[in-house]
């Protein structure tokens, strides 16, 4: 794999971070701005909703810039939202920091994950993402449970901090690793911007999206409300949250790396073995969740499934989306953003029924069980290798 992957990944574990930190620091950013945890977990879905949104809008734009530039361009954005946020007194302001943070991230992975596929052969894909997106379970098991020891010790602030400052090696490393102007590919050869967007009618396409949609729905419904579980269902201590934290990132490393391996040429393997064995997790997990034994064991597991089938998800999306070069990896992030915006949102209703912190566990089982209701019929789509497109 190229040196670039590896650098690229180090911007993806700074921004994955940020994502996710939210997780071990909603009751700090809750008590801090006089609001309710369920409205704190809100700047979840803004983050979800600025990284829809800016998915494509950010990769149009972006399409005819160099590669090297634009990336760099939208990590100094990130920084120095995070910067802003780290000051602030104010709900509203906040919330704005996160949409904004998160069009600059959404405008980076839609390039950093368009940049990867054209860095490796073209049925290397899934092997490339999984490098890539190592810095997002990287962020899962070091950054998030970090950023939590460090909110728990110094407040929520602290690790806004440390977020703005983790994206200078990453800067850094983007300068250093990137090759420049010739990332992408000749604008000569590549479609017009009217033509990428038309591949989205593409029926398998839009297969592949929605279920990573709602994939991504279950893990973010579960993942961003841990904490009061960790806390009030299992009477563990704060600091506890950061190992749940660390078990979910091993588990989400060891499922993108193993479906890296056989995801570009065997993706039903993974869905259909993946899928099933989701879907009873959630549920178990709510019920044993009084048991810390059962409460560790079962985030594991659930994080190693729900990476694995996320980012086998994401490569059939690339591979579905070959006629659409510069734009491919925007529809991958606004999909599996969709999921990430409309799990907390559906999670915090749950909150205030009798299910109470367990709520959002249930919520993620019923989103599971839609997915392969979604599935089974077209799983003869699903199971096919690469994309019946020529690779470009």
């Amino acid at each position: 794999m190229p040196l670039a992957l590896y650098l690229l990944a180090m911007a993806v574990f700074a921004m994955g971070t940020s994502e996710f930190m939210l997780a071990g620091l909603l009751p700090g950013i809750a008590a801090d701005l006089d609001v309710t945890v369920g409205t704190a977990g809100a700047l979840t879905s803004a983050f979800a909703i600025g990284m829809v949104v800016g998915a494509p809008l950010m990769a149009g734009l972006a399409r005819n810039w160099p590669a090297r530039s634009t990336l760099l361009g939208f990590v100094v954005v990130f920084a120095a939202a995070h910067v802003l946020a780290a000051t602030t007194t104010d709900f509203p302001v906040l919330f704005a920091t996160r949409v904004i943070a998160a069009l600059a991230n959404a405008g980076f992975l839609a390039v950093a994950l368009t940049t990867a596929a054209e860095l490796v052969a073209a049925d290397r894909k899934g092997r490339a993402l999984a490098v890539l997106l190592s810095g997002t379970t990287a962020a899962t098991i070091a950054g998030v449970p970090a950023g939590s020891v460090l909110g728990t010790m110094l407040g929520w602030r602290a690790t806004f901090w440390a977020v703005a400052a983790c994206c200078l090696p990453a800067a850094l490393g983007i300068l250093k690793g990137v090759p420049a102007p010739r990332v992408r590919a000749d604008a000569s050869h590549r479609p017009a911007l009217r033509a990428e967007l038309l591949q989205l009618k593409s029926p398998r396409l839009a297969l592949v999206m929605l279920l990573g949609a709602l994939v991504n729905a279950a893990t973010f419904a579960s993942f961003t409300f841990l904490a009061p579980v960790v806390t009030e269902t299992a009477g563990l201590g704060d600091l506890w949250i950061s190992v749940v934290l660390v078990l979910f990132g091993l588990g989400s490393f060891v499922g993108i790396t193993v479906a890296g391996r056989v995801s570009d040429h065997r993706p039903g393997l993974v869905l259909t073995l993946g899928g099933p064995l989701l879907l009873p997790g959630w549920p178990a997990l709510a019920a044993l969740a009084d048991r810390p034994a059962a409460l560790l064991v079962l985030v594991f597991w659930q994080g190693a499934l729900s990476f694995a089938l996320g980012s086998t998800l994401i490569t059939r999306v690339l591979y579905e989306a070959t006629g659409a070069p510069t734009m491919a990896g925007s529809y991958a992030t606004a999909a599996f953003n969709i999921g990430a915006a409309a799990g907390p949102l559906l999670a915090a209703t749950s909150l205030d029924t009798a299910l109470s912190e367990l709520g959002p566990l249930w919520v993620s089982g019923v989103l599971v069980a839609l997915a392969l209701l979604v599935a089974f019929p077209l799983r003869g789509v699903l199971a096919s290798g690469r994309s019946t497109e020529a690779p470009r």
